[in-house]
């Protein structure tokens, strides 16, 4: 965890600029997709793409074409031509009609595969390694749920839509400059000069500002809905303390920077506007200007012009692909910069030097510590100092101390979860371990699911689950729910203390070796501890048990009490004396 936090902390500042940094970025999240397990799929589509987007330009072709023999028809008050030319435009809309659907089809029906692809692909590095816990350690990744839900999504759909915008402005090139060129040199010389100023303008004045505010406006809006989350997860314990107020403060406050944010790039977005608009609109005014003389002296066919006026504004939007979607590529930066964070904190830490040191970890027959000091994961706070035990089979330890003297802290580096400080933990294999944390976790499933939690297995019969059941003080538990396999949200449907005995039923299930408590049954009146304790020990699992109550004393043969300020004495349990 520290490896990552530290690479993050070593990282360049951000690019707010199309640059070749950017595009080295873009490629880094998108090339495994078309390099891994589906790449045909993928080049297959994508090359029915370009087909259906050449096709549609040659129909555009087309079009302009038609329309300016039926203005030149007109204008000669020629009916045989003009009809013949409806006829042939007709047809062209016949066919270009299925060519156009089938574009847009196969481009999501690729756009979806390939979000599908790369948020696997996301989602697995996010749970591998416990890369979702030591996230929540990492300042620097701001809501990961919105850049895997979200960003993803935008990355796949405007990765496709510029790459054809940019395929199909250089086939609009290739067809329209021939037509243009023939028509008019000047046109051509002109719209070449016209593009570069266009460009040069909207990159230089207006790059770095919308990049910059559509970064912060993606983390704002990000951290304006994880605040309403909260509200809505934590609802009853804001009811109880009454906190409607000061909750309604912080998400406005959230809000207020979200809406400051919005309005900054509003204001750069009408200047945007105010360019753009201003630059287009003259255009429609410039290829008549330049040829008008030569149909008025009759030198071109008024369709000419109807041409000229076409293939002038299909050449100007290819040449102008990225002025005129600039407000989307800015946000579209954006993204791809959250993505490249976010993918850059998932990836292994490499090995260096001059790393702090860290927990070594083992796999052994039983649990020992040996020589370990355990440090906060920043090394600012010593929990523990040079501690050594052993929790042999059947001899179990339990954890006391103050409250903020380590203790959880302890099973965190038991667990693997935090590694900051030196020694060694020998641990059976985490298979053979099973942590209870003091608020049990509820998924959203059944109540056969539940239980066997995190097994996947389904061979457990309705009749060992009641019994299992039974035991933990929940006999009607499957009642209420409607049976084993009634989908629910437990965590609402449950209190406290009946979902700390479910977890137990867990463990009874799951047989692990070792059983690590983190005040695990604090909800529970004396006479349910007891009954779960040993139930558990009859199980002949060994516990480790965090606790602040004389009754567990009699639970486990020794005890390991912590200071807070990283001293620590080990205790047989038979006469300790227990400050509560």
């Amino acid at each position: 965890m520290l490896k990552r936090l530290k690479r993050l902390k070593r990282r360049p500042k951000r690019a707010k600029n199309f640059d070749r940094r950017l595009w080295h970025r873009f490629w880094a999240i998108a090339r495994p997709y078309w390099f891994q397990d589906e790449k045909w799929v993928a080049r297959g589509l994508l090359v029915v793409l370009v087909a259906l987007l050449i096709g549609r330009t040659e129909f555009t072709v087309l079009f302009n074409q038609q329309s300016g023999e039926f203005t030149s028809a007109l204008a000669a008050k020629d009916q045989a031509r003009f009809w013949h030319s409806m006829r042939v435009f007709g047809a062209v809309v016949a066919l270009a009609v299925p060519i156009y659907a089938f574009h847009y089809f196969v481009r999501d029906r690729l756009g979806v595969a390939w979000r599908r692809w790369l948020t696997h692909h996301f989602l697995s590095r996010y749970m591998r390694d416990r890369a979702f816990y030591e996230l929540t350690w990492n300042a620097a990744i701001d809501n990961p749920d919105q850049r895997i839900s979200n960003d993803i999504s935008t990355f796949t759909q405007k990765s496709l839509t510029f790459l054809l915008e940019i395929i199909g402005a250089l086939m609009q090139l290739v067809a329209f400059s021939g037509i243009l060129w023939a028509i008019s040199k000047t046109l051509v010389l002109f719209l070449i000069a016209y593009a570069f100023l266009g460009s040069a303008v909207t990159f230089g004045v207006f790059g770095k500002p919308m990049i910059t505010l559509n970064f912060q406006q993606l983390r704002q809006e990000a951290d304006f809905r994880f605040g309403l989350i909260r509200i809505r997860e934590n609802a009853e314990a804001i009811a109880f303390y009454r906190g409607e107020e000061q909750e309604t403060v912080q998400v406005k406050s959230r809000f207020d920077a979200l809406f400051r944010n919005y309005k900054k790039l509003l204001r750069t977005t009408l200047g945007l506007n105010l360019f753009q608009y201003g630059y287009s609109f003259m255009t429609l005014v410039v290829p008549s200007i330049i040829i008008g003389p030569r149909v008025i002296s009759g030198e071109l066919e008024v369709g000419r012009v109807v041409q000229a006026t076409g293939a002038f504004a299909a050449m100007l939007a290819a040449l102008n692909v990225f002025v005129d979607n600039f407000e989307a590529l800015s946000a579209f930066a954006a993204g791809i910069e959250r993505l490249h964070t976010f993918s850059r904190a998932l990836a292994p830490a490499s090995p260096t030097t001059d790393e702090r040191p860290t927990i070594q970890r083992e796999v052994s027959a039983q649990l020992e510590i040996e020589g370990m000091t355990l440090q906060t994961p920043n090394y600012k706070r010593t929990l523990a100092r040079d501690v050594s035990l052993s929790v042999e089979a059947g001899n179990g330890l339990l954890i006391v101390g103050a409250s903020g003297g380590g203790k959880s802290s302890l099973l965190r580096a038991v667990a693997g979860l935090w590694n900051s400080g030196s020694g060694r933990i020998l641990h059976p294999k985490l298979e053979d371990m099973l942590f209870l944390p003091q608020r049990p976790y509820m998924i959203i499933g059944t109540l056969r699911q539940q239980l066997l939690y995190p097994s996947a297995r389904d061979d457990v019969s309705d009749e060992e689950l009641s019994r299992v059941l039974g035991l933990v003080n929940l006999p009607d538990i499957a009642e209420r729910c409607g049976g084993f396999d009634v989908e629910m949200d437990f965590a609402k449907v449950l209190s406290v203390g009946e979902q700390q005995r479910l977890a137990i039923a867990r463990v009874l299930l799951a047989e692990p070796r070792y059983v690590i408590l983190d005040e695990a049954t604090s909800a529970l009146d004396s006479d349910n501890e007891a009954r779960l304790y040993a139930q558990l020990l009859a199980s002949k699992a060994t516990l480790v048990s965090v606790a602040h109550r004389h009754s567990l004393l009699k639970h486990h043969r020794q005890v390991l009490e912590l200071s807070g300020d990283g001293n620590w004495a080990v205790h047989a349990s038979e006469g300790y004396v227990f400050v509560e």
